[in-house]
């Protein structure tokens, strides 16, 4: 049995006996709160396919404080190939995920992009892997209007420490 102590306290100076704290037993009850990080946190190695062709790949770090960040294996360091993103549960083993990345022209070294990545993820009851949708919104530095625009699906495997 679990017990708690309640009562009443007086704030003053000096004792008053007649205001003598008394102590009374209740009873308590536990609340069960899920102290385990989300299943998607970890490292992902990641596949991005437009129809049946690789768009993309890369690793991915889902952190359990809402951030991201994707190594994309299809560009060149020059180029820029990390990209930032903050994602959020939207269900039962399901997220959305939105990052940005900025693309540079290898040769001269100024930016030529601004990249809106989303995607759409579904975790399988393993927690080892998830597959879901992909868009990709190019834009011209500055701009407000996309350039073009990549719709696809994603799967991803989860690298461990073995």
């Amino acid at each position: 049995m679990v017990t708690a102590f309640t009562g009443s306290a007086n704030a003053g100076c000096g004792f008053e006996p007649q205001h003598e704290k008394k102590a009374t037993f209740k009873t308590a009850a536990f609340r069960l709160v899920d102290n385990d990080q989300d299943k998607i946190v970890g490292m992902w190695k990641v596949k991005f396919l437009v129809g049946t062709d690789v768009f993309d790949f890369g690793y991915s770090q889902w952190h359990g404080d809402g951030t991201e960040i994707l190594n994309s294996g299809s560009r060149a360091p020059a180029t820029e190939n990390f990209c930032l993103g903050v994602w959020a549960k939207t269900g039962h083993n399901t997220y959305k995920l939105n990052h940005f990345a900025l693309s540079y022209n290898a040769a001269t070294g100024l930016m030529d992009a601004m990249v809106n990545i989303r995607e759409f993820v579904t975790l399988d009851q393993s927690g080892d892997s998830y597959t879901g949708t992909f868009t990709i919104d190019v834009y011209p530095p500055g701009g407000t209007v996309a350039v073009a625009h990549v719709a696809g699906t994603i799967t991803g495997t989860r690298i461990t420490a073995d």
